[in-house]
């Protein structure tokens, strides 16, 4: 063993104990005998750096797979990253553009070349920073979505799904990023109340002088490319305009105005301009009533030949000079400010423009049932319950997934285009794994394959079987082993982006759930409730915090305050006190490891306080380990918190310090190892490194004696009423004596006499005492003077020690305070017990929990009168 130091330094366990476990391959797992117990990690973008909420996301499946090791199962976690489509081709084409080179100047092939020399360059970086929390995860099963056999998995299901017909390609209304220059999903488009602007325009009607239809729009821009205008059939201020023509400002386009139930009647003017190729409730209009659709606006929003003016102009840029150019031609009625929800980008920001594009969909209504079925059911578990409504009203109204995205990273739809063909009425589509060679219609080899990739979520929603080549080698061992996997632990907001994509490929791929719990972490938040991020500037980096507070110390920071589902108030002092509790356990160690045993028989006061702690230890291990079952993971580091902090520092090692002051015998010295042990095995999961450290000095132990790989404390029986006894007595008696020292203030070496009980009839113990800062007695001088407390109905009577003179006129202010607040406090329990409200409605064991604080502040009342007549 090392010499230990007075202080505990963390950067140096950090990098010797993860060290050590990688060389020896502790968070290796493999197929064996053993209950397997896995966790597949939500795979960061390979762009990514890490961030609060990766610290608390991966802190939590940490302390579950740790948990589970200790239990002696056969942990498994799953360690990778996301080829993000978007994200990573933004930052090789930004990259690319500072070397002046544009991606429209390479081909595919250079393009890519620069895209994977990018990843291995900086791919890599989130990896790293997870090791540096101390994430125990097995890295030699570490995976990327796009390596060669996840790859290939994406094709196989592409294709397999095509063939089924749950896969097609059509023209439809989609999200289009102007600036990712790509189709999006609608899970990927947040959408913000801004401030807008709310446009009236005057549009005149066909052949008459004087007769005009306002319109109320807040896209201006779009006007050139209206087909109608709509109003409701039951619109009395518009029926005699029914049938007739408007003439559209600017481009002198003449349209109907129709009729359709769609409309309301009270937003804007109660008419509404119909641009079908912009807005997808357009779009449906369209459709119904058979109008053209005039696409105006450009891939990278900005106006289009079709739209005659302002060609080549920014869609925003157009918004203020069409309205300035209406106003010229007296169009223009009036302009209200508003506030209004718009869609944007998750990816780029930029704010998104409904498009009809050519896409390829994934057909959702049919697929999708087991994965709704089998939530509501609880064959999956999603915690908190709460999600479970959310969840349902998704999947209840799930649309067809767009798979496609106009990308080169990521994998490329396996579709080839009969180009050129020989027989002219030959345009074959052929979806295949691998490339066809020649047209099977028309035999043609002039091939075109489809330019797009597929969404970056139709990787990761193959992630639980992927992972385990369960599309490379079906029933293999892993994927027999390992698959359905125990629980992931995610983000809500990608509930139905991710966790419901996977959860349907599991059952139509595997035939059965992925997973069997889904832990819903809540947001991480900053002191004034907003999400902490990079823009905002209100994010620390957690590299910082390790380096100033340990790993150990940001990953109880970051879990003392966030139950499932609830969003973190995260404070940087969170981190202060879990580098504090590292330090108190450091500290404790220490002190024990000072101690030399001696083959003597212990004392009964230090015999009563081992007994009474191992007791607290059971009861507590049980409370520790239903918060688990129970995915209370907070409350279980609570628990120990003030197991580790408040009973064995600052009740059992004191009391033990007095109770053995003069020799500490070797039974005492073992009871306390071993409690310090079982310590240890309950802090571990949380904090992996400093429990290492000090397992490692408390004893000689063989090479892989690790705790890591340590059996975890399982429930044993307690004595309840010691427990109780302790709690409600010894230690109620040790802070109301030292209460009674600060409110005479009387120095605590200046002993209490305490004339009444004797403290052995009551449990009150040698070291309690000596804690209290009392002695037992008979009266001595100043007997007169008497203080005291009660406890349990039990009424404890001293007086002062010997030279000592009370300022009664002091100490009677202070009773009556007390006294006023105890009255104040039986009124308040007396008025709920009295409302027939909640005497009729209230659980019988909460109305018996309020008629015992009326008979405790009762008890309370009656000694505080008798101290203040014996004054």
């Amino acid at each position: 063993m090392e010499e230990i130091s007075k202080t505990y330094d963390p950067k140096k366990s950090e990098e010797k104990w993860y060290s050590y476990w990688m060389e020896n391959g502790f968070f290796h797992s493999e197929p064996d005998g053993r209950e397997p117990y896995t966790i597949v990690i939500p795979p960061p973008n390979v762009t990514g750096v890490l961030h609060m909420g990766h610290v608390l996301n991966n802190t939590i499946q940490d302390v579950l797979v740790r948990h589970a090791r200790m239990q002696g199962k056969n942990a498994c976690w799953v360690p990778g990253t996301d080829h993000a489509s978007i994200a990573t081709e933004a930052k090789v084409v930004a990259l690319l553009k500072e070397k002046g080179i544009a991606k429209s100047d390479l081909t595919r092939e250079k393009f890519l070349e620069h895209a994977w020399e990018w990843k291995e360059k900086y791919g890599g970086i989130i990896v790293e920073q997870i090791k540096k929390l101390g994430c125990s995860c097995d890295w030699e099963r570490i995976r990327f979505t796009m390596d060669k056999d996840m790859s290939d998995a994406v094709i196989h299901v592409f294709v397999d799904l095509y063939k089924k017909g749950n896969i097609y390609r059509g023209v439809r209304m989609i999200n289009w990023d102007p600036k990712g220059l790509t189709a999006v999903s609608d899970e990927e488009v947040i959408h913000k109340e801004v401030d807008s602007k709310l446009y009236y325009v005057k549009y005149k009607i066909e052949n008459s002088a004087d007769e005009w239809i306002t319109i109320a729009t807040t896209r201006p821009e779009t006007i050139l490319g209206d087909t109608a205008v709509c109003v409701h059939p039951n619109d009395e201020r518009y029926k005699k305009m029914v049938g007739k023509r408007v003439i559209i400002p600017m481009v002198n386009r003449s349209v109907p105005i129709i009729t359709d139930e769609y409309i309301t009647m009270e937003f804007g003017t109660g008419a509404l301009k119909v641009t079908p190729a912009h807005d997808i409730n357009d779009y449906n209009l369209g459709v119904k009533h058979n109008l053209p659709i005039i696409d105006t606006i450009n891939p990278d929003g900005t106006m289009s030949k079709e739209a005659g003016f302002y060609i080549g102009k920014d869609r925003f840029w157009v918004r203020d000079q069409i309205i300035e150019d209406l106003t010229a031609l007296g169009q223009v009625v009036k302009v209200e400010n508003i506030r209004n929800k718009v869609g944007y980008s998750e990816r780029t920001n930029a704010v998104i423009e409904p498009k009809l594009s050519l896409q390829w969909f994934l057909k959702m209504d049919k697929i999708s049932k087991p994965a709704l079925d089998n939530v509501l059911n609880g064959t999956i578990k999603l915690i908190p319950e709460k999600y479970i409504n959310t969840y349902r009203h998704w999947m209840e109204n799930v649309h067809d997934w767009c798979i496609s995205r106009q990308l080169w990273w990521g994998q490329q739809i396996p579709a080839w285009y009969c180009i050129d063909a020989p027989k002219p009425e030959c345009r074959e589509t052929i979806v295949s794994e691998t490339n066809p060679g020649k047209c099977p219609h028309c035999g043609s080899k002039n091939l075109r394959q489809d330019e797009d990739v597929l969404d970056t979520w139709f990787s990761s929603w193959l992630w639980p079987i992927s992972v385990f080549d369960g599309f490379k080698t079906p029933g293999n061992k892993d994927i027999n082993y390992y698959y359905p996997t125990n629980d992931l632990v995610t983000a809500p907001e990608i509930l139905f982006f991710w966790v419901a994509r996977m959860i349907i490929a599991g059952y139509e791929y595997m035939g059965k759930e992925p997973f069997k719990n889904v832990y819903l972490t809540g947001i991480v938040r900053d002191k004034q409730g907003r999400k902490m991020s990079k823009s905002l500037g209100n994010s620390p980096d957690p590299l910082d915090l390790i380096a100033q507070y340990g790993a150990d110390g940001v990953r109880v920071g970051i879990l003392l305050c966030s139950p499932a589902g609830n969003d973190l108030p995260f404070d940087e002092s969170l981190c202060e006190q879990g580098r504090n509790f590292a330090n108190k356990l450091w500290n404790s160690f220490r002190l024990i490891t000072t101690w030399k045993p001696e083959p003597t028989e212990p004392n009964e006061d230090a015999v009563k306080n081992s007994i009474w702690f191992k007791n607290k230890l059971n009861e507590q291990v049980g409370i520790i380990e239903q918060h688990y079952k129970e995915y209370r993971i907070s409350e279980a580091l609570m628990a120990i918190y003030k197991l580790v902090w408040d009973d064995f520092c600052s009740d059992y090692l004191e009391r033990i310090k007095i109770s053995c002051r003069n020799g500490f015998p070797q039974k005492i010295y073992d009871d306390t190892i071993n409690y310090l042990e079982t310590l240890l095995k309950l802090i571990h999961p949380f904090m992996p490194f400093i429990t290492e450290e000090i397992w490692d000095n408390l004893r000689k132990r063989e090479e892989k004696d690790r705790i890591i790989v340590s059996s975890f404390p399982t429930p044993e029986k307690y004595d309840t009423a010691l427990v109780s006894h302790f709690e409600e007595i010894r230690k109620s008696f040790v802070r109301n004596g030292r209460n009674l020292h600060q409110q005479i203030n009387l120095p605590l070496k200046q002993r209490l006499i305490l004339l009444s009980p004797e403290p052995g009839s009551i449990g009150i113990t040698a070291s309690d005492m000596e804690l209290s800062g009392s002695v037992y007695g008979t009266a001595a001088a100043n007997s007169k003077d008497k203080l005291g407390f009660v406890l349990k109905d039990t009424e404890f009577t001293f007086c002062l020690p010997e030279g000592v003179v009370l300022d009664k006129s002091q100490e009677k202010d202070k009773l009556k305070k007390e006294l006023e607040y105890h009255k104040g406090f039986l009124k308040s329990v007396e008025a709920k017990l009295n409302n027939p409200k909640f005497a009729n409605n209230a659980k019988p064991e909460i109305i018996q929990n309020e008629k015992n604080k009326k008979a405790d502040a009762e008890t309370k009342i009656s000694a505080l009168e008798k101290q203040l007549e014996n004054l």
